[in-house]
C-alpha cells in the first residue's frame, strides 16, 4: 500500500527539528539569576532545581519550591540531625505540584525523626538521576541509604540528547520561567556493537546554550538521535526518518523493520522499539548504580511506583515494565 494522503501532508523530521529552536528571550530568562525560574542551568545535567513559586498546585495555585546550597530541595525537618537517606529521580521524587514541606521526603522525615534529602528533578530520566546520585554521593552530602526512582517516561529520557525537542510542541515554558530539558548527559547505543555508551552534554556552558536558538544547529545536533526519532515517529512523515539506522536498532533488539508504507505497523514497531531501547538503558543504569553503591558501601533501593503500572495491575493486565522488575528481583 502506498503513502496515505495524511502522511504525504505531514512535516518532515528536519522541519520538526527546525521548529524546536528556542527564542533567545526564553534562554535569557532561564539564565538570568534574578528571575524566579523553576530550574537553573547545570553544565552536566542541563538544569537543576532553582527557587520559584510555580503555579502548579491545585486549581493553578502557587507552590513554594526552594533549593538548599547543596542542591537538594528544602526540607525543614530535623536539619540539625545527620542524614542517612538521599533520594534521586524525576518529578515524582522532586515532588512537583506541592510545597517544600509537603513532599513525601518531608513526611518520611516526620515519620523517622531525621532528615531525608531530596535531589529529584522534574524531567530527568533514570540515567540523569543516576549521574546526579554519583555526583552527590562522592561529597560530604553523601548518605548510607540511596533511593533511586524509576518510572514511565524515564526509560526513554535516558537515551535523549535533548528532551526539549520532544516536548516543545505542547510545553508551556512560561516565557522561560519553566524552561528545562535542554541538552544533557545521556546514553546512546553504538549501532555497530549494540553497546550503550555514556555521552556528555553537548552544550556544557551557559554561553553555548544559546546555540539552541539556531534552527540549523538543532537539525545538526539532533537529526541522528534515534530515541528522538522514535518518540516523534507519529508526528512526522516517516519517510523523512533515518529508517536504515532505526532498522539496524530494530535488528539489535529482535524487532521487525519499520515499514513507512505500512503506517500501522510502523507506529506499533516504533512504540515497541523505543521501550526496548529505553529499557536497555535503564538496565545499564541499574547495573552501574548497584556497582557504584557496592564500591562505596551504600544500600540502594529502587522505587518503581508508576501510575501506568497501577492501572494495569488493577485491571488485571501485565505491567509494561515487567522486564525491569524481573532484573531487579533476579
Amino acid at each position: 500500500m502506498g503513502q496515505s494522503k495524511h502522511q504525504s501532508q505531514m512535516q518532515t523530521y528536519r522541519d520538526y527539528l527546525r521548529q524546536s529552536a528556542v527564542p533567545k528571550q526564553i534562554i535569557d530568562v532561564f539564565l538570568d539569576p534574578d528571575q524566579p525560574s523553576w530550574a537553573q542551568f547545570d553544565p552536566e545535567l542541563g538544569y537543576v532545581l532553582a527557587n520559584s513559586l510555580p503555579r502548579d498546585g491545585i486549581d493553578g495555585s502557587a507552590t513554594i519550591s526552594t533549593v538548599q546550597k547543596n542542591g537538594a530541595r528544602t526540607n525543614h525537618l530535623y536539619t540539625d540531625h545527620p542524614c542517612r537517606i538521599n533520594t534521586y529521580g524525576n518529578s515524582f521524587t522532586q515532588c512537583h505540584q506541592v510545597s517544600d514541606s509537603e513532599t513525601w521526603q518531608s513526611y518520611l522525615s516526620a515519620h523517622l525523626g531525621e532528615p531525608v534529602q531530596n535531589f529529584g528533578m522534574g524531567g530527568y530520566g533514570t540515567y540523569q538521576a543516576y549521574r546526579r546520585m554519583v555526583r552527590t554521593e562522592t561529597t560530604e552530602d553523601s548518605a548510607e541509604y540511596v533511593i533511586l526512582y524509576v518510572w514511565g517516561d524515564d526509560h526513554l529520557r535516558n537515551a535523549m540528547r535533548c528532551r526539549y525537542a520532544v516536548i516543545y510542541p505542547w510545553w508551556d515554558h512560561q516565557g522561560g520561567l519553566a524552561f528545562h530539558n535542554n541538552f544533557w548527559t545521556h546514553l546512546e547505543i553504538d549501532l555497530q556493537t549494540g553497546q550503550l555508551r555514556e555521552q556528555e552534554n553537548q552544550l556544557p556552558t551557559a554561553k553555548s546554550l544559546y546555540r539552541m536558538t539556531d534552527a540549523d544547529f538543532m537539525v545538526e545536533a539532533l537529526q541522528d538521535d534515534l530515541m528522538l526519532q522514535l518518540c516523534v515517529a507519529t508526528d512526522v512523515d516517516p519517510r523523512s526518518l533515518q529508517l536504515e539506522r532505526l532498522n539496524r536498532l530494530a535488528d539489535i533488539f529482535g524487532l521487525p523493520a519499520l515499514n513507512p508504507n505500512q503506517p500501522g505497523q510502523l507506529v506499533e514497531t516504533a512504540q515497541q522499539l523505543k521501550y526496548a531501547y529505553g529499557f536497555a538503558a535503564t538496565k545499564y543504569v541499574i547495573d552501574q548504580a548497584f556497582s557504584f553503591c557496592q564500591r562505596n558501601k551504600k544500600k540502594l533501593m529502587f522505587l518503581l511506583l508508576c501510575p501506568r503500572v497501577t492501572r494495569q495491575l488493577l485491571e488485571g493486565k501485565p505491567r509494561y515494565d515487567q522486564e525491569i522488575l524481573t532484573i531487579l528481583t533476579r
